[in-house]
């Protein structure tokens, strides 16, 4: 059935789509940055403007498609790049003018769709989740770390509480043969059959499957950084979030350098901090109601944004802050190793 799907007729909803362009629009008159341009949604609304240009970035080919439409509308107001964010700095085009960059962290209903991605539930087939640019996919971590290495990544990256059972399970099950998707959903359910849960039970141990394969922890915390590096003073950077790991790390990285801290207010501050942002409110901006019935993936979105204040750039407490998750990604490097030593 997932094969059949016409992808271009599955509708997308940009999430928060009005309150980024409110929070945008006083910076229009020069170049924003749409880090996961995707269908192009906050990018077609900002270009109403014929004031604005936008630079877009995504590291998922099927993109492209799209970007050449925008390219043959709107000439030399659009830029596309295929490349992952992180890479931000390395851009082949020069920016001029820049304004504000922007982030949406979620996957559009385009590429839940795609049977080809394997990111549904319902998805047929060889595990992948690959949104391209990727080393290697979900089935290698599946079918070729240890017992160990699988409980961490649904542990950490899925938050999941049966992460134990589950990768028991797996290892089980393949020694006889491969997993499949439909394998590993099977294995999920029979293990929390009897467990109520307000979401699908395969929800968290596929989110970390597409966080370690995408390498989501390290994109975003280097993206983060080199698009602090890349912004003017006054520029603005609006992230949005839709899972509590990645939540953390963008409220960490706007909250902890835009405050100074002591730990008691009878003590000196033992060295005056240069705050780098400046927050409007510290609280994230959520979908409104209406927002969610028409659209419920948004229901778990969280936007936040802020000013760039001074070019200091000192991340150091950023990086060891989240030390343990990029360890935890680097487990998939050893099916990199493993992978580029069979190509050699």
């Amino acid at each position: 059935m997932n094969a059949t799907i016409k992808l271009e007729n599955v509708k997308h909803f940009p999430v928060l789509l009005d309150e980024v362009i409110s929070i945008i629009s006083p910076l229009y008159g020069g170049t924003f940055i749409d880090c996961t341009f995707g269908q192009g949604g906050y990018s077609k609304k900002i270009l109403e403007s014929s004031r604005n240009k936008i630079f877009a970035i995504d590291r998922d080919l099927s993109s492209l498609k799209i970007a050449k439409q925008f390219k043959k509308k709107f000439k030399n107001r659009f830029e596309f790049e295929n490349k992952r964010f992180s890479e931000i700095l390395n851009t082949e085009k020069k920016i001029n003018n820049l304004k504000g960059i922007i982030f949406d962290l979620g996957y559009s209903t385009t590429q839940i769709k795609d049977p080809k991605k394997g990111l549904s539930f319902n998805t047929k087939g060889k595990l992948n989740m690959q949104m391209g640019l990727n080393n290697f996919s979900a089935d290698d971590i599946i079918n070729k770390l240890d017992q160990r290495e699988i409980y961490y990544i649904f542990k950490i990256f899925g938050e999941e509480n049966y992460s134990k059972l589950i990768t028991k399970k797996i290892i089980d099950f393949r020694k006889n043969k491969n997993l499949e998707t439909e394998d590993l959903v099977n294995i999920i359910n029979n293990v929390k059959k009897n467990k109520f849960s307000k979401i699908h039970n395969s929800t968290k141990v596929f989110q970390a499957l597409r966080i370690i394969v995408n390498n989501e922890i390290s994109e975003l915390i280097y993206g983060l950084i080199n698009s602090f590096k890349l912004l003017p003073i006054g520029g603005m950077i609006v992230i949005i979030t839709f899972h509590s790991i990645e939540d953390r790390i963008v409220k960490f990285f706007l909250k902890n350098y835009s405050e100074n801290k002591n730990l008691s207010r009878y003590l000196p501050l033992k060295t005056e901090k240069k705050n780098l942002f400046k927050l409007v409110q510290k609280k994230p901006i959520i979908p409104s109601e209406n927002e969610r019935k028409i659209n419920p993936a948004s229901r778990s979105a969280k936007l936040r944004y802020g000013f760039k204040l001074n070019n200091n750039s000192d991340f150091s407490e950023f990086l060891k802050k989240f030390s343990y998750l990029l360890d935890v990604e680097a487990l998939g490097k050893k099916i990199w190793e493993k992978l580029y030593y069979l190509l050699c």
